[in-house]
């Protein structure tokens, strides 16, 4: 297992010139009452990191569970050391992703969702758009022609609906932000992470629309997405949350400008502490 404190050892007798080794990963897993898949989703992730060849750590942020989600995903991270279990109060999707971005120590930050409907093994199709493109953030895109995707039809018409509402309020420069595969660098997360609001919907949007006007280059990746639940959790109540959130973030974006307002200070938050870092040699959590 490759944990984010292995080095690797490289071998000096071979005859090959060592290959560019990958960039270490910190995979975000918010759970909600996931009893039934928790351990399923956090054994398979890391067998997708350890064979993409990552050094990586799994941290799934249980979100006040009524279920047993929180002891299972502690039992099958007692197995594996490279798998880490936060607990908390219930406040919300966007809120586990949160408290799991300020809990990462890797070089990037992968979001995905615990019901695995789009699988961590795709990560390498992210990774390399993330290399190639010289990206900052990249996401899956159930939208892209190549994307496979096994979902009703009423998911469908929301998506495409929710794109053209956010297309028109935001100019994103991306077709979908609700996949749950995401992969992040880790410096654009700890400027926009302290920059969030939405504790429960549109999460994803509200952290899209702050990188985009940081300036960060954000790319999409064509992802395939299998149907593991019974039944679909989006309904008419849920999309009216979504729809709601979603007009709170062009609100604080663009008429009151909060996220200017709080982001300069987040970054003279930041700039402060990179000259402490710098000053005392203190080094990245990565290479603590």
């Amino acid at each position: 297992m490759m944990s984010l404190s292995d080095r690797g050892q490289q071998d000096t007798a071979s005859a090959q010139p060592p290959a560019t080794p990958k960039l270490s990963i910190s995979a975000i897993v918010p759970a909600f009452n996931e009893e039934w898949g928790i351990a399923r989703c956090m054994t398979e992730t890391a067998e997708a990191l350890e064979q993409l060849g990552f050094r990586y750590e799994v941290i799934v942020i249980d979100d006040g569970s009524s279920d047993d989600t929180l002891a299972r995903a502690q039992a099958a991270a007692a197995e594996n050391p490279c798998l880490r279990v936060a607990g908390g109060t219930h406040l919300g999707k966007g809120s586990a992703l949160i408290r799991g971005a300020h809990s990462a120590r890797g070089e990037l930050v992968l979001f995905l969702d615990a019901d695995l409907e789009v699988h961590p093994r795709q990560l390498e199709i992210l990774y390399r758009a993330l290399i190639d493109q010289h990206a900052d953030v990249v996401i899956g895109s159930k939208l892209m022609r190549s994307s496979r995707i096994d979902y009703p039809l009423k998911r469908r018409i929301l998506s495409i609906g929710y794109y053209l509402l956010i297309r028109t309020l935001f100019r994103l420069p991306i077709h979908d932000t609700q996949t749950g595969l995401k992969l992040y660098r880790r410096e654009v997360l700890e400027r926009v992470a302290p920059r969030l609001l939405v504790k429960a919907f549109a999460h994803d949007l509200e952290a899209l629309v702050n990188a985009h006007r940081l300036g960060y280059r954000i790319v999409e990746a064509p992802v395939v997405v299998t149907r593991e639940r019974p039944f679909p959790r989006i309904g008419l109540l849920t999309a009216l949350h979504v729809a709601w959130d979603t007009a709170a973030v062009w609100y604080r974006t663009y008429l009151l400008r909060y996220y200017d307002r709080a982001g300069a200070l987040v970054d003279a938050n930041l700039a402060t502490r990179e000259q402490l870092r710098a000053r005392d040699s203190i080094p990245y959590p990565i290479d603590e």
